[in-house]
């Protein structure tokens, strides 16, 4: 086995499930062993090392290369510790497939990456000018905690590598997302006089017609060349309390899928006028989440083009999910996602990395790495 494949083992095999997800008394709830795990590897590689607390037993974990000069530029090398929930977290290898929770959304891209910078470290060329920080992340799986207090405690770069598994393609764009909820109101009455009441279920039901077929079709007729159109699903429906009685309270929850150029203010904006000029009685309700905005990096950036053309990449490329990188981009670093393995494997029963995909990563990170100024 390569350094790669076994330090991603090693991860696996350390549970690190999202606290929203699972009870905090739960044994894997937590990034705090993986934390101390890579504290701990990232000494022995005499690496600079500091974990950062975000909230309690919850840290961000910062790892730097200095250079062999003055600090004239930064790169910030930044995957996620934590993972959504699992049966087990045995890692088991089947030919090129090596499954575990965690493989490649995202344990696979710190392997990576961390395997990348220690081979860098051990270079006697190391860059001459650029610091390299590897920021392992926690919470990017609910509300990107980590990324948001890593950013505001001012850490800025030339360039932030967000891991994510890309199948080892630079990717420049991705989708925001806006969580909203819409309610309706009627007017109780007993179920044997409904024509007492005022049924909020059923001007509900026309709310989200309009809004899976009417909306949706509009958004459709919008264009980005990396993205597509942004989405509308109407994902939760919540009203009345029992069959006899007219509900007089109905709401459901939407997510809606963002291009670079919207935001939750013009999203929340259009879907009111949309349904007031359908003559629907409805309240447009903002969810109590942080932002998760959608993010285009431009290609010529020089640290961003550099990348890209050590890659070998001639194609951008964008997705449809949203990540940690549009939260170092708000903040004024240029950031791309890359990172090994496919993100149709990522939240599965049987989440598995390809290990070819794992070593090229490897191989390209540290390709970049070492050629930096």
């Amino acid at each position: 086995m390569t350094p790669t494949e076994i330090l991603l083992r090693e991860l696996i095999a350390l549970p690190s499930v999202n606290p929203a997800f699972v009870p905090l008394n739960d044994p894997n709830s937590g990034e705090k062993t993986v934390a101390d795990f890579l504290t701990s590897i990232a000494a022995t590689a005499r690496l600079d090392v500091e974990q950062r607390e975000v909230s309690p037993s919850r840290s961000n974990v910062l790892i730097r290369l200095s250079p062999s000069g003055p600090v004239r530029h930064r790169v910030i090398l930044a995957p996620h510790m934590d993972t959504v929930p699992a049966e087990n977290f045995v890692p088991v290898t089947k030919g090129d497939r090596l499954f575990g929770r965690g493989a490649c959304d995202t344990k696979g891209s710190i392997a990576a990456m961390f395997t990348a910078l220690a081979s860098v470290a051990s270079n006697s060329s190391r860059p001459q000018n650029t610091e390299i920080v590897l920021a392992c992340l926690i919470d990017e799986e609910n509300g990107q905690s980590g990324s948001r207090a890593l950013t505001a405690q001012g850490l800025r770069g030339d360039l932030a590598i967000v891991g994510e598994p890309t199948k080892v393609r630079v990717v420049t764009a991705h989708k925001g997302d806006v969580w909203l909820t819409i309610r309706t109101r009627g007017k109780a009455a007993h179920g044997s006089r409904p024509h007492l009441g005022v049924n909020a279920i059923h001007e509900m039901a026309r709310v989200v017609d309009v809004i899976e077929r009417q909306y949706a079709a509009r958004l459709a007729r919008r264009k980005h060349p990396l993205l597509g159109w942004p989405t509308v699903n109407v994902g939760t429906i919540r009203g009345g309390s029992q069959p006899n009685i007219v509900p007089d309270e109905c709401e459901i929850s939407v997510d809606r899928r963002t291009i670079p150029g919207e935001t939750n203010a013009s999203v929340k904006r259009e879907i009111t006028t949309l349904l007031r000029a359908s003559k629907l009685r409805a309240q447009v309700l903002d969810q109590k989440t942080a932002p998760c905005w959608p993010m285009e990096t431009n290609s010529k950036t020089p640290f961003v083009k550099r990348f890209i053309e050590s890659i070998g990449q001639r194609e951008l490329s964008g997705v449809a999910y949203f990540s940690d990188a549009a939260i170092f981009a708000q903040s004024g670093t240029p950031a791309v996602i890359f990172g090994p393995g496919d993100i149709a494997q990522a939240h599965t029963v049987d989440e598995w990395i390809s290990l070819r995909s794992l070593e090229r990563a490897t191989a390209r990170l540290k390709k970049f790495l070492i050629s930096l100024p």
